[in-house]
């Protein structure tokens, strides 16, 4: 199953973009928030994101800086959804 991830850092802006970006790309559901997090700890609707992917599922996000702030960050998603047998995948 393809999941799809997307984040807008204020409530003033759109997540319309990113939503069908991930749509055509195949996700069957989208986890989405609207906060400015400087860790993946920081975001729920990732955390729920992350405990809802199976082995076999990708995640999929429209560009790298919606999932992740700091290399350090985005490798610990990484390990996360290599633990649970998870890919994924970035769009742009």
């Amino acid at each position: 199953m393809r999941v799809g991830y997307a984040r807008v850092s204020t409530v003033g802006q759109s997540l319309e973009v990113q939503h069908e970006q991930l749509k055509e790309a195949g996700c069957e559901k989208v986890f989405a928030e609207k906060r400015s997090g400087r860790t993946a700890k920081d975001r729920p609707q990732l955390q729920e994101a992350i405990d809802y992917v199976r082995d076999g599922d990708v995640l999929l996000v429209t560009r790298l800086d919606r999932l992740a702030r700091s290399v350090g960050d985005l490798s610990g998603i990484i390990n996360q959804l290599t633990a649970k047998g998870v890919g994924f995948l970035c769009l742009q």
